[in-house]
């Protein structure tokens, strides 16, 4: 995956202190628990061995998901307005062809939440946005065809 991370500084800091905490408490932690275990005998009849080793499995995949993440990762300096401009951090009124407004709020992939107008940076509807002030018209490719939207104004 050489795809760009975007987020914001306090995103990366959070995905740090995850992976801190995981590398060191969880680790040990997991640690502790195969030790113990594996004092109880019989490994292949024991239910706790096994839990503990596919915990620890999990647990590392999340490490290695989070690296891949903070090895991709862009910070983004939020522009609330950025000259009228749709940037990162802005938020964005939208007509759309039916003549229905939506407001959208451009956040990071980790930030997002659709259901209250948070959109990922990465998201199509986004992606088409940027750049855009209000007046120009903007056409998003989506699964159910191509959409177009008109920026009212960008704050």
């Amino acid at each position: 995956m050489d795809e760009v991370t975007l987020m914001t500084a306090a995103d990366l800091e959070t995905l740090q202190q995850e992976l801190s905490e995981l590398e060191g408490e969880g680790r040990r932690e997991i640690a502790e628990r195969i030790k113990t275990a594996r004092e109880w005998g019989d490994l292949k009849e024991n239910s706790e061995y096994h839990d503990a080793k596919n915990e620890q499995a999990h647990l590392e995949t999340r490490i290695a998901t989070l690296r891949d993440r903070l090895a991709r990762a862009q910070v983004v300096e939020e522009h609330a307005s950025s000259g009228g401009v749709v940037a990162f951090g802005s938020t964005v009124v939208v007509l759309d062809e039916g003549g229905r407004e939506q407001r959208f709020e451009l956040v990071s992939s980790r930030s997002a939440t659709p259901s209250s107008g948070q959109i990922s940076i990465e998201s199509p509807v986004a992606k088409a946005l940027l750049g855009l002030s209000a007046g120009e018209v903007a056409s998003v490719a989506l699964p159910r065809g191509t959409r177009s939207l008109t920026v009212v104004s960008v704050v």
